[in-house]
């Protein structure tokens, strides 16, 4: 059971950062990639590393997240 949820984890992921990288506008296109940030936090807890997990969701899905979209909207968009 645990391998199923760790592989449909796995092919979300690959989705996600898929999508992430297909996506035109670059605000969604960050915000896609905290959520792929967050399943890689619970793939790292499900193959038991709380420690790695944890790092990844505050530095992963948090603090990259809030840089990228800080610089985004300091930037001009062209329409």
């Amino acid at each position: 059971m645990e391998s199923l949820l760790l592989n449909v984890l796995l092919i979300l992921l690959f989705l996600l950062y898929l999508v992430a990288v297909e996506v035109g506008d670059m605000l969604y296109s960050v915000l896609i990639l905290a959520a792929g940030n967050t399943t890689m936090a619970v793939v790292f807890y499900i193959m038991q590393a709380p420690d790695i997990a944890l790092t990844q969701a505050a530095v992963g899905a948090g603090v990259s997240t809030v840089l990228l979209v800080n610089a985004i909207n300091r930037t001009r968009r062209k329409e």
